[in-house]
C-alpha cells in the first residue's frame, strides 16, 4: 500500500507487499524488497537497495553524499544495502555507501556512520554496538 502523499521516482522498484507511509520519497534506481514497511516522511534517494522484511521508521532519512554540496565538487551518489530483516528505528539518519547486515537493528535517531554487521543491536551518534 503506498500512501498518496508519497513520491516514487518511475525507476524505483518496489517488491511484493510493500507499504510506504505518507509524505515518504522514494528516489530513482531505490530497490525495495518484498514485506517491507517505509514508515512517514521517509527519504531514500538514489541507489539504496533494502532487501525484504526491512522496516524503515518515521523520518528516517538516506544520503546519498558524505559532503554538504559545494560549487564546483562533484556530487557522488554511493550505494547503501540494508540487508534481509533490518529495522531502523524513527529519525535515524543512514550514510552513504555501507551495508546494514541482516536482523540489525538501528535505534531512534541513531547517525549510522560505517557498516553495522549482522545481527547487533546500534544506537547513539555516531551509532555504536550496544547489543
Amino acid at each position: 500500500m503506498i500512501h498518496p502523499t508519497a513520491n516514487i521516482y518511475e525507476s524505483a522498484i518496489l517488491g511484493e507487499n510493500v507499504k510506504v507511509g505518507a509524505f515518504s520519497e522514494i528516489g530513482n534506481k531505490v530497490k525495495i524488497g518484498d514485506n517491507c514497511n517505509v514508515g512517514a516522511s521517509v527519504f531514500i534517494p538514489e541507489n539504496v537497495i533494502l532487501k525484504n522484511n526491512v522496516f524503515v521508521g518515521p523520518h528516517a532519512v538516506f544520503t546519498n553524499d558524505k559532503y554538504a554540496p559545494s560549487k564546483g565538487k562533484w556530487r557522488q551518489e554511493l550505494p547503501t544495502i540494508v540487508e534481509d530483516g533490518v529495522s531502523i528505528g524513527a529519525n535515524a539518519t543512514i550514510l552513504p555507501n555501507l551495508t546494514i547486515g541482516q536482523n540489525a537493528k538501528i535505534g531512534a535517531g541513531a547517525v549510522v556512520t560505517k557498516d553495522v554487521p549482522p545481527d547487533v543491536v546500534v544506537a547513539g551518534n555516531p551509532a555504536r554496538i550496544i547489543i
